[in-house]
């Protein structure tokens, strides 16, 4: 790496929960019916955030939901996807890559995979997390961005608490995402090698973990295990999603781990209860760790605005730093 590259900055936003299918499909078609600008509306859910996304070097989202229009649904609790073209809301929100490994991924079967797999390949987004088996899944997206190459890994653990059906997840010979049933040894030993594996090949690697209780605002004590294992075995930062809340922040080793991000973009609930959610921005010069901020939001106003996140301002911005700054106090003293 030569100087001018170490001494770039780059700059790289997280996000939480995005579903750009069911309600958010519902409401961006019942719109574009009553006379909506269909180009407005099917970029509807980021047009807030745009200004700031999108001057990201990089934009990097959990994608909640497969990009597809066929397929049988898995059995399972709630089932989400998203019609391909909605993809254009990832375009106009400047997002460049997707974690895929998540609950929901398949829940339209391996032709919803393989549908999502090809519209992401060709909208040019790179994708982690899941594939037509094992090995693919726990395979990393690598993105170089000023001459610094960034690993990107994605999995799915739930500990003990884990109603999804075996499905969601891939094996040696089937397709879904990585991850495992309940196994936290076997996901700390893939982490490991996983890690290994991708520093070979990039600057900076970081997993981004689907795991947690939803609603809970504190982790459970297997996230914090892998979260820190992460970093000790050479992870650059470690993300997570799935509780559907905020969780707390916390810098080990030098390193971020930022437990749970919430919903963003969320199509999955017309008025969640908790709404306060924001943006995750790391700053690597070359490929070290050179800051972090989080930008606080919240995920929509509705009935007036549903699905369409936007940044708190004033007293409530402050309020949501209260609030992400409360939740992370404990994790100071594990």
């Amino acid at each position: 790496m030569d100087a001018g590259v170490a001494t770039a900055v780059v700059t790289l936003l997280f996000s939480g929960d995005v579903t750009l299918g069911f309600h958010y499909e519902e409401y961006v078609n019942e719109q574009i019916e009553k006379g909506a600008p269909r180009d407005a509306m099917l970029g509807w859910g980021f047009a807030k955030v745009a200004p700031v996304t999108t001057k990201a070097d990089l934009f990097v989202v959990n994608l909640e939901c497969p990009f597809t229009a066929r397929g049988e649904k898995l059995p399972k609790n709630f089932n989400f996807r998203a019609n391909p073209s909605l993809i254009a809301g990832l375009f106009a929100g400047g997002v460049d890559v997707v974690s895929l490994a998540n609950n929901h991924l398949m829940d339209y079967g391996e032709v919803g995979l393989n549908d999502t797999l090809a519209a992401l390949d060709a909208a040019k987004v790179a994708h982690f997390g899941a594939g037509r088996n094992l090995a693919a899944a726990r395979e990393p997206a690598i993105v170089t961005v000023k001459g610094v190459k960034f690993a990107f890994l994605g999995y799915f653990f739930l500990g003990d608490r884990n109603i999804e059906p075996p499905a969601v997840i891939a094996t040696a010979e089937t397709p879904g995402v990585a991850g495992h049933h309940d196994d936290l040894e076997l996901m700390k030993r893939w982490l490991v090698e996983d890690i290994a594996a991708a520093k070979a090949r990039a600057d900076v690697v970081i997993p981004f973990f689907h795991w947690g209780r939803e609603g809970k605002q504190q982790p459970e004590a297997y996230q914090v295990e892998l979260g820190r294992l992460a970093i000790d075995s050479g992870a650059g930062a470690v993300i997570g999603s799935h509780p559907h809340v905020l969780q707390g922040i916390e810098v080990y080793k030098g390193a971020v781990i930022a437990y749970s991000l919430g919903n963003f973009v969320f199509g999955g609930n017309w008025n969640p209860g908790d709404k306060r959610t924001g943006l995750l921005e790391l700053k690597f010069r070359g490929g070290a760790f050179a800051g972090h901020k989080f930008l606080p939001a919240f995920s929509d106003k509705y009935p007036e605005v549903p699905v369409q996140p936007y940044f708190a301002e004033g007293d409530a911005g402050v309020a949501v730093m209260q609030h992400v700054e409360a939740i992370s106090r404990p994790l100071r003293a594990k």
